[in-house]
């Protein structure tokens, strides 16, 4: 697993009515996202952690810089998919869809326990997003 540190920087989200997107609902995301991991705000904002102690707000530096570089470009009709952390994917929708459709930490049947939770997150390929941090 790589450093869950590597790329870490103080964050703070944008205040104030100018965009740095093409959107209110794509500027309401990325400032959801840039406050939780305010140093103000997050339990350890270095390690993408909200609380919890791994309630994260992203999967690793690269997720997240890729994420906010993906809002920041997403268009009113665009939705933008999340999966633990990781963004998947922009899909082509319409006004009202969602701008961001996220899935945190899923495993199904046998594979839906703590053993094999820890076992993928240590290979970096899930995140715990807790009830909300990953939200």
């Amino acid at each position: 697993m790589t450093d869950p540190t590597a790329g870490a920087r103080p964050v703070r989200a944008p205040r104030g009515t100018a965009l740095n997107t093409l959107g209110w609902a794509q500027e309401g995301a990325l400032r959801m996202l840039m406050n939780n991991l305010d140093p103000e705000v997050a339990e350890h904002p270095d390690k993408l952690v909200v609380y919890g102690g791994t309630g994260k707000a992203a999967r690793d530096w690269r997720s997240y810089d890729a994420i906010v570089r993906t809002l920041q470009t997403l268009r009113g009709d665009e939705t933008l998919l999340v999966q633990s952390g990781r963004p998947v994917g922009v899909m082509q929708t319409h006004e009202w869809a969602p701008r961001v459709l996220l899935a945190n930490s899923n495993l199904v049947g046998d594979w839906a326990n703590w053993e094999e939770f820890r076992r993928l997150e240590s290979q970096g390929l899930t995140m715990y997003g807790q009830m909300t941090a990953g939200s």
